[in-house]
């Protein structure tokens, strides 16, 4: 068994390259992971472009599927898998002893997170785009069927934002309604997750030049309405929709665009929650802060994911229930890391959803 370890390694902006890394020695609380795909992200696109800067250099890669290669004793009994298994990992990870470790919420010692680390830091292998991963103390894998395809098991980190952003966050009720403000990759994930939590209506908005194909997808998860707002006013249809009521939850996950947070306060009934999932990179001058108190409004930032959507994310993988192997719409060697991340950014000529690298 040759000890090096291939993984693409981020040098600077939009510098990729591969590289070998000798393989760790895993004690009782550690182990190894064989990737088989990891899913990228808009968060991948800002990092490879330099928007997102990052300690170079860097393995990226934070929606790792695969194998137990190798594990400890301590780290088996904790995780509940073997030589073997196939997992999901949750980015974020921590020491693994202290209480929020313990109580699987973030850590308060030393939190990391994989495809963030330095490869400086030993032992180097901290990121998805590599043959394998090390799963320190304080990672956190989720063992999944091994009869699911990996490049469909990969969808567990957009499915997880889905249950933690639409349902959790609000406090999304069987009955209640919900609009969903962009029909990329994690909204497309909150319309199963409100679907499969029982929403009466779910409403999703696009950009019908560019998103028709992810609002045909929306309708087929679960969407009761879909809205092109090239065409006609989100906010217009919505309370259209419910009688100028409103609904009850507003998840706005479009990145930079402004306008849908000042519509959403309208678009969200009296009492209603708001929940701001898409980054703006500015803020927002114009926000009528008096509406939200009038109207009784609670305002959720979301970012991270927790332990329990995660766990909801792979069982409904595991169920078969829901077709989301349609988010899949591309997959790279892992030596085409750059061009399945230039994909995503710019999918104009090929429309992307979901896509894996794979060794």
């Amino acid at each position: 068994m040759s000890s090096d370890i291939r993984a693409m390694v981020q040098t600077g902006p939009e510098q990729l390259e591969f590289q070998s890394f000798e393989r760790p020695e895993i004690r009782e609380n550690d182990g190894l992971l064989r990737i088989e795909a990891c899913g990228i992200c808009g968060t991948d696109a800002e990092t490879f472009n330099g928007v997102m800067k990052l300690p170079y250099p860097v393995i990226p890669g934070h929606e790792p599927v695969g194998l137990i290669e190798e594990i400890g004793p301590r780290a088996a009994r904790r995780w509940g898998v073997e030589v073997g298994d196939r997992v999901v990992v949750q980015s974020d990870f921590g020491c693994g002893r202290c209480r929020g470790c313990m109580d699987q919420q973030a850590c308060v010692v030393s939190p990391g997170s994989h495809g963030f680390m330095p490869t400086a830091m030993a032992p180097a292998l901290w990121g998805g785009y590599a043959e394998m991963m090390y799963l320190a103390p304080g990672s956190v894998p989720h063992k999944i069927s091994s009869g699911i395809e990996p490049r469909v098991a990969a969808l567990y980190n957009p499915l997880g934002a889905g249950f933690a952003w639409a349902v959790t966050a609000p406090g999304l009720q069987f009955g209640d309604s919900i609009a969903i403000l962009g029909p990329g990759q994690r909204g497309l994930a909150c319309v199963i997750a409100a679907a499969a939590a029982g929403a009466s209506q779910i409403h999703v908005t696009g950009l019908g030049s560019r998103d028709s194909h992810k609002l045909t997808l929306a309708r087929d998860f679960g969407a009761h309405v879909v809205i092109d707002v090239e065409r006609e006013s989100a906010l217009e249809r919505i309370l259209e929709e419910t009688d100028g009521r409103g609904v009850d939850v507003v998840v706005d996950t479009t990145p930079h665009a402004t306008q849908p947070v000042i519509d959403a306060v309208r678009m969200a009934r009296l009492g209603g929650t708001i929940v701001l999932a898409g980054l703006k990179g500015r803020g927002i001058s114009d926000f009528p802060t008096d509406d939200v108190a009038l109207r009784y409004q609670t305002l959720k930032g979301v970012r991270a994911v927790d332990y329990q959507s995660f766990q909801r994310a792979v069982r409904l993988i595991e169920s078969g229930e829901v077709p989301i192997e349609k988010l899949h719409t591309h997959h790279f060697p892992l030596e085409s890391a750059v061009e399945a991340v230039r994909t995503l950014a710019t999918p104009e000529d090929r429309p992307a959803i979901s896509i894996t690298v794979e060794p």
